[in-house]
């Protein structure tokens, strides 16, 4: 198996605090989806964001990720079981689980082996759903500064496998037959210091600082003169990409990349 490549322990209590949730629409069209509403298993769950709202659909979501800080920061919910395991190691039964989830992590994943996994657990007509957020849009001249920011003052400290989620994982295979996803978008209402708090949590940040240069300040002088109220919320919203596909055979002839 690859590497764990683990760029979010280190700040996985920001992580918590600061990530943004999923559409609760969204997360209803994919139970709705489903055949069954006993199990679904959201594998590289982080600390919970997804498995959480999953939770109001489903008896039980078993909950995975690889990163020990993650699972110890994640939300509880008494439908909800986490525990620390790769993609390929979800202790499930062939054939059992109704819903999988990957949530901003299949770019991280070694996908043969999730897939594989998937194929094993996932029972006939399951659905497995991937999905990705690209970078917030709040105002145009917000916008122009948080672009610079990603694209220049932290860009060449991004992991290579962030150009997938920059495509919206439409250049990544999916296992089965596909079926459409719809269109969403994560809003919510921010002050500064949270969008602070969120932007601090990106993987490219978090090597710039490795490096010894941490850009988190210039980037809050540079919001500043757009920003004179930090406590002043205001809207902010990221497009969905969600992929997902129906698995419609038994165990072993899913149809795999």
């Amino acid at each position: 198996m690859s590497e764990f490549k683990d760029h979010f322990s280190t700040v996985a209590s920001s992580y918590a605090a600061f990530r943004p949730t999923y559409p609760p629409e969204m997360i209803s069209f994919l139970a709705g989806l489903a055949p069954g509403r006993d199990l679904a298993w959201d594998c590289a769950c982080g600390s919970g964001q997804a498995a959480f709202l999953l939770a109001d659909h489903f008896e039980r979501v078993v909950a995975t990720d690889a990163s020990p800080e993650q699972i110890g920061n994640a939300a509880p919910h008494p439908r909800v079981g986490y525990s620390v395991a790769r993609e390929d190691g979800s202790g499930l039964p062939d054939a059992s689980v109704s819903l999988v989830t990957v949530a901003q992590a299949l770019h991280w994943l070694d996908r043969p082996r999730l897939y594989a996994e998937v194929d094993r657990v996932l029972r006939p007509g399951g659905v497995f759903a991937a999905w990705c957020y690209v970078l917030l849009r709040i105002s145009p001249e917000i916008d122009r500064v948080l672009d610079w920011f990603y694209s220049e003052r932290v860009g060449r400290f991004w992991p290579p496998e962030r150009r997938h989620t920059e495509n919206g994982y439409r250049d990544l295979p999916i296992p089965f037959d596909e079926i459409p996803g719809g269109e969403w978008w994560i809003s919510s209402r921010l002050d500064l210091p949270r969008l602070l708090g969120y932007i601090g949590t990106w993987s490219s940040v978090r090597n710039c600082r490795a490096a010894g240069d941490d850009p988190m300040p210039e980037l809050e002088a540079a919001l500043a003169p757009h920003w004179p109220d930090a406590a002043a919320r205001r809207e902010i919203r990221s497009p969905v990409s969600l992929r997902m596909s129906r698995k419609t055979g038994a165990f072993g002839r899913g149809r795999i990349p």
